[in-house]
């Protein structure tokens, strides 16, 4: 790394871990851990989880998730993000990061701790019919609906700017159902033609919409307060968020495809030459993901671990 690209690798380093140099203690305790873990090398989870399409993708879900009033409130009404825009992100990244490289202890537990916090996140909210109706965080509707919000933006996006996935996109949804069932999701999907069944499902119901509360939520994430080095680039993965979205759901987010008078901007090759730089001031593989294979060559099972969840 040369003295122009480390403050850059830095401010990035810190965005996505907390901090600009070093590994995290959480991550460095998933090389302790006493088995294989729920997924492995050659699982799809980990080709999906480890590429940089990721950082679309992150900006993807947490659009989609505020399609739905409930979750809706429980960021409005719960959420710090204006005081502390990265803290949720951090979380996130950190279950995410657990449940996919630490040991079965270690997803189960952090898994815990998330549905833990969840409890008090309770309130009421107006949903799509007009209705006041209650909400927890932890409601399977709730939770079913982040899960499909996530697992379809990670998926839509690998298939973008990743490259293969071990099995295919039906293995991803398979494996990250372990995932939902670790936090209580009611029958997550396990093929992506469920998902899509699922996901649409709650737009035909009449479960989704727009509004206000959702444009603020758009402009926030549009804008996110980061270091001014990397605001430039961000710029470009949120258009390749905006690009990725199935046409119905975008226009409930009230976004377009950027575009140059009547011609859309390149932003799919753009979003590509970014995540390619980001790979490189990174590297191509994660802290999380160093640390899962001293485990399992610690334990001896490097080449015998389950590959899926």
């Amino acid at each position: 790394m040369n003295a122009l690209t480390e403050p850059l690798r830095a401010r990035l380093q810190e965005t996505l871990s907390g901090q600009q140099t070093g590994v995290p203690a959480w991550i460095g305790a998933f090389a302790d851990g006493a088995d294989a873990g729920f997924f492995g090398p050659g699982s799809a989870a980990w080709a999906v989880h480890g590429g940089m399409p990721t950082l679309v993708a992150g900006v993807r879900a947490l659009m989609m998730q505020a399609l739905h009033p409930g979750a809706l409130a429980g960021v409005h009404d719960w959420s710090r993000y204006r005081e502390d825009p990265l803290g949720r992100l951090a979380g996130t990244i950190r279950w995410i990061f657990t449940v996919s490289y630490g040991d079965t202890t270690q997803a189960i537990t952090g898994s815990e701790w998330v549905l833990k916090l969840h409890e008090r996140v309770v309130g009421t909210y107006v949903d799509a019919h007009g209705h006041e109706r209650a909400y927890s965080a932890n409601d399977p509707e709730l939770l079913s609906w982040v899960h499909l919000a996530f697992t379809d933006a990670f998926l839509s996006c690998h298939e973008l700017w990743g490259g293969p996935i071990p099995g295919g996109p039906d293995q991803y949804v398979r494996e990250w159902a372990k995932a939902g069932e670790l936090m209580g999701v009611p029958n997550p999907p396990r093929s992506r033609a469920e998902l899509k069944a699922q996901l649409h499902a709650f737009a035909d119901a009449g479960e989704l919409a727009g509004g206000a509360g959702v444009d603020e939520i758009v402009r926030f994430i549009r804008r996110a307060p980061l270091r001014r080095a990397l605001r430039p680039s961000y710029r470009i993965l949120f258009e390749g968020a905006v690009v990725s979205l199935e046409p119905r759901f975008r226009e409930m987010l009230g976004l377009e495809v950027a575009r140059f008078g009547p011609v859309p901007l390149p932003v799919v090759g753009a979003t590509g030459v970014v995540l390619g730089g980001a790979g490189t001031l990174l590297g191509r593989q994660t802290a999380g993901e160093k640390a899962a294979l001293v485990r399992l060559e610690r334990l001896g099972l490097l080449g015998s671990e389950s590959s899926a969840g």
